[in-house]
């Protein structure tokens, strides 16, 4: 069976806690970065430092109203026993959401591109994708040339977090033509995450999930 969507509320829950193998202590904040434009209601997730632009990420098959939505994610701040109180927060980002409507979710899907088939895959897999420096974001197609110095040591992208001293964010940044994204830290860094759609009751999507593996799922986790 494919891997199944965690407990989301709990991420977007102010001061749900949770501790890690090696004994530290994660608390959740969430953190509002604003409204993302989706002028044509698709939304595309990537490393936006190593797949913007050209196309290389393709869209999610699902789609919304054209609109801005909310975008957010699940802040975790990390204390270690003994740790000076008074040092340098240990930040991470758990979870990045884009929210569609404020209706409760009550089904979660895999969300795919074009050709991935979730029934397909072994036990515990799933489709997602890759960062290789450390950063997702989500946006829409519309916006994938609008970033033409994305990669490297410049452009707006890259100002925002280091405005930010080089936390996780997130940050809503503007390219081109009134295009935008938003960018956030990848939980530990580099891997492969996947994100979910959520449904309520009436089968309209309520938000994409990206989750990045910093919760542990219920009974790996001591809170």
């Amino acid at each position: 069976m494919p891997l199944t969507a965690p407990d989301f509320d709990r991420y977007f829950t102010p001061g749900h806690s949770f501790v890690l193998a090696g004994g530290e202590r994660g608390t959740l904040a969430v953190a509002v970065a604003g409204d993302l434009w989706l002028p044509s209601g698709r939304v595309t997730a990537c490393d936006p430092f190593t797949s913007l632009g050209g196309g290389w990420a393709a869209p999610f098959t699902a789609e919304v109203a054209p609109g801005r939505y909310r975008a957010e994610t699940a802040v975790a701040t990390f204390t270690a026993p003994g740790a000076d109180p008074g040092g340098r927060p240990h930040l991470r980002t758990a979870a990045a959401r884009l929210v569609i409507r404020d209706t409760a979710t009550v089904t979660w899907e895999m969300a795919v591109t074009e050709g991935q088939d979730p029934s397909r895959l072994e036990d515990d897999a799933y489709f997602g994708y890759g960062v290789d420096a450390g950063t997702g974001c989500f946006y829409d197609p519309a916006a994938d040339d609008s970033f033409p110095q994305c990669e490297g040591d410049e452009g707006p992208l890259w100002d925002a977090f280091e405005e930010d001293g080089h936390g996780p964010g997130p940050h809503l940044v503007t390219g081109e033509h009134g295009h935008g994204l938003v960018a956030f830290g990848s939980g530990w860094g580099d891997g492969h995450y996947p994100t979910w759609i959520g449904r309520d009751a009436d089968g309209a999507i309520t938000c994409f999930v990206t989750d990045f593996f910093v919760v542990p799922t219920p009974g790996d986790d001591a809170a």
